[in-house]
């Protein structure tokens, strides 16, 4: 799929800790000049399209890998690029994964956080809908079956829905959330015969992506004269570490070696590829530079002391491991 993958160390280490940066970034959209690298704040930050969300972190993962790598670590440390982003599945990271001889223990997405990391993050199930009715001319609307007043009756239902009692103690409840709505054919003076809608399901640690396509299943039954399914599309899992297990130890340390103080700690209503690992038996959190409001803004920026401060925490990180 394009990834790069690099590994240091004994690949029969007891333990497997894994970087995986991100090489893919938010289009430049309104920003001027968005791929010029240019320093701003008299030299203090690097200011460019992808900076605080991805292409900082990247830069102090790759940093960090190749000085690890000349340290000869005692773990089987490994950097992996994915080539997703904003593509929002786990398949390039599932890629990844197979090509590596065990899934890590411990693993950390390099992505702006702020230079904290995130111990818990909900996950996403897109549901995609279609309304299907029949078309008429709209001069007689009887004659038709309108999908545009089924997409209607289908958000009354969705707005309705309850989504179970669960509640997180940090990252709160559920949500769905309708995200995109196209209706055909796209005809002047034509009654809509098909409507297309995609909502977005957040999950909570613990929740099941089937539980959840299947209730919409279910809310959405008996709704002639329209017929209407659903299909699930791109799903990224939830996660949850423990604040003080393993993985946050070891960035503790890492972090004491490098001189640095401990980071803080987060908890996100977005999502990367934590929670695959996470389900594959291991740790994952995300943790890098940037501050997330300065993504996909015109002025996107980071410090260069942060850049600096996140390949020192990077490198402790995987000789700690």
């Amino acid at each position: 799929m394009g990834n790069l993958i690099a590994e240091a160390g004994p690949v029969k280490a007891a333990r497997s800790a894994l970087l995986l940066a991100y090489s893919m970034t938010h289009p430049a959209s309104s920003m001027k000049d968005p791929f010029a690298g240019e320093l701003v704040e008299g030299g203090a930050a690097l200011r460019g399209r992808g900076v605080a969300e991805q292409k900082g972190a990247l830069a102090a993962a790759l940093a960090a890998f190749v000085a690890a790598a000349r340290a000869t670590p005692r773990s089987h440390l490994v950097l992996a690029v994915s080539t997703a982003g904003e593509t929002g599945q786990h398949k390039a990271a599932e890629s990844i994964l197979a090509a590596l001889p065990r899934a890590p223990q411990a693993a950390i997405l390099a992505i702006g956080t702020g230079a904290r990391v995130s111990v818990a993050n909900k996950g996403r199930l897109d549901l995609h809908i279609e309304v299907a009715g029949r078309a008429s001319h709209s001069s007689t609307p009887w004659l038709g079956v309108d999908a545009l007043a089924g997409a209607r009756a289908v958000m009354d239902r969705l707005s309705a829905l309850d989504l179970g009692p669960e509640e997180h103690p940090l990252l709160g409840r559920p949500t769905l959330t309708a995200t995109s709505i196209r209706s055909f054919p796209e005809a002047t003076h034509t009654l809509q015969n098909l409507v297309r809608l995609t909502y977005d399901r957040r999950l909570l640690p613990g929740q099941d992506p089937q539980r959840a396509l299947a209730a919409v299943h279910k809310a959405l039954e008996g709704l002639a004269p329209w017929t209407v399914t659903v299909r699930a599309g791109a799903l990224q899992y939830p996660a949850e570490i423990d604040p003080d297990g393993a993985l946050m130890r070891t960035v503790r340390a890492g972090c004491r070696r490098a001189g640095l103080p401990a980071p803080g700690t987060f908890v996100s209503h977005g999502c990367v590829d934590a929670g695959l690992f996470v389900r594959q038996g291991g740790e994952a959190a995300m943790w890098g530079p940037g501050d997330p409001a300065m993504w996909h803004t015109d002025e996107e920026r980071v410090p260069l002391a942060a850049l600096r401060e996140a390949a020192a925490g990077y490198l402790g990180f995987l000789l700690e491991a």
